[in-house]
């Protein structure tokens, strides 16, 4: 066995083991975190397919953007862990099925076949001046663009998700209407009284 494969068994180990404790851990903040240890390992094993810029972009926006996002969301949802871990139990069935379905459409789109992998052949080595970010920017931008512009909406509409299931109204909170604010007059707000002035003796 060869260290590069080594290190491929020990990444993807790794890997498999925080994806499982994502879903198994009963505290949020500890589901992102393993979460975190997923994304380095993943990251590592890019850099092993030599796609270097998909590692270093997974360190630097997931990792270093995303989780933080996820981690701020988790501790303002003031979540019930008894209900969640209640409905994990009961869905479980429904999750196992649409994971093997999940597999089994992932191994038929990017099987062996697709890399050329039935006599486990090595890729074509690379010239020294090949760039396989410039390849990724052609590819997003001319085959694959419509595939590109819907996962942005995706992103969008993510966004816009996480941004209303945080700000709901919570009755302990004071709100300021500038509606309200704006029509507002001085002689409504202020009051002038005059008081004589006194003379020191």
């Amino acid at each position: 066995m060869t260290f590069e494969k080594f290190l491929f068994y020990v990444f993807a180990a790794v890997l498999i083991f925080a994806a499982v404790m994502v879903i198994t851990r009963r505290n949020p903040v500890h589901s992102v975190l393993f979460l975190v240890l997923a994304f380095f390992n993943a990251a590592g094993l890019w850099m092993l397919a030599e796609a270097e810029f998909l590692a270093i972009a997974l360190v630097l926006v997931y990792v270093g953007a995303v989780m933080v996002l996820f981690l701020f969301v988790v501790m303002m949802l003031d979540i019930n862990i008894a209900e969640m871990r209640a409905g994990f139990i009961r869905y479980l069935p429904v999750g196992v099925l649409v994971a093997f379905a999940m597999l089994v459409e992932i191994f038929l789109v990017v099987g062996p076949r697709t890399f050329g992998l039935e006599q486990y052949a090595r890729p074509e080595p690379k010239p020294a001046d090949y760039s396989n970010t410039e390849t990724l920017g052609m590819a997003l931008f001319t085959e694959h663009l419509y595939a590109f512009e819907i996962a942005a909406v995706i992103l969008l509409v993510a966004i816009v998700a996480a941004i209303t299931l945080t700000m709901r109204r919570r009755p302990e909170t004071r709100y300021q209407d500038p509606s309200k604010q704006v029509v507002v007059k001085a002689k409504d707000r202020l009051r002038v009284v005059k008081m004589p002035a006194e003379e020191k003796g």
